[in-house]
């Protein structure tokens, strides 16, 4: 017990001592200081150094922002990670009677977002996730379709080439 108190009142000692600052004026009029009594000096106070606290980020809740704010907001952050259409680029396909065309996005399509697909040029059936090629005439096929959200801003877009071949009119023995 004796110990602690001797602990806390060397303690109390050292911080009232480095509390404690004192100045002497030289003759030149220059000033030293020093955290121990000075021959001819004294003790002054110093105030405690200026700090700055910088204000709290202004942050507000979703019931203060405006309906309008908010969606400008939603739709400025979205992006679509993938955008991607069946078959294959460059996919072949023989003696076919109609090709199958679909569309994969990740995440899927929001409402409200507007899908444009197109099949050899011509527009399918709009937000349709899938289109099917029919008849399939033989040569390059191209397949596109574009994802635009409300404003309409691209938001995502895609493009395939895919072939069909099939026999020739003209090749001996086709029925």
């Amino acid at each position: 017990m004796k110990r602690l108190c001797l602990l806390v009142a060397s303690l109390a000692v050292a911080s009232a001592a480095l509390a404690t600052t004192y100045v002497r004026v030289e003759k030149d009029g220059t000033k030293t200081y020093s955290d121990r009594p000075l021959p001819g000096g004294h003790p002054i106070e110093l105030e405690s150094a200026q700090t700055y606290s910088s204000p709290a980020p202004a942050t507000q809740t979703p019931s203060n922002v405006p309906v309008e704010q908010q969606m400008l907001r939603r739709v400025d952050d979205f992006r679509y990670t993938n955008c991607a259409l069946s078959p294959e680029n460059d996919a072949t396909f023989t003696n076919p009677t109609s090709v199958p065309i679909s569309v994969a996005t990740q995440p899927p399509p929001r409402a409200g977002d507007v899908l444009q697909p197109t099949v050899d040029g011509k527009p399918a059936a709009p937000n349709a996730s899938s289109a099917v090629l029919q008849p399939a005439y033989r040569g390059t096929h191209t397949a596109q379709v574009t994802i635009k959200d409300g404003l309409g801003r691209v938001l995502c877009s895609a493009s395939v080439s895919f072939h069909v071949s099939g026999p020739s009119v003209t090749m001996p023995g086709r029925r």
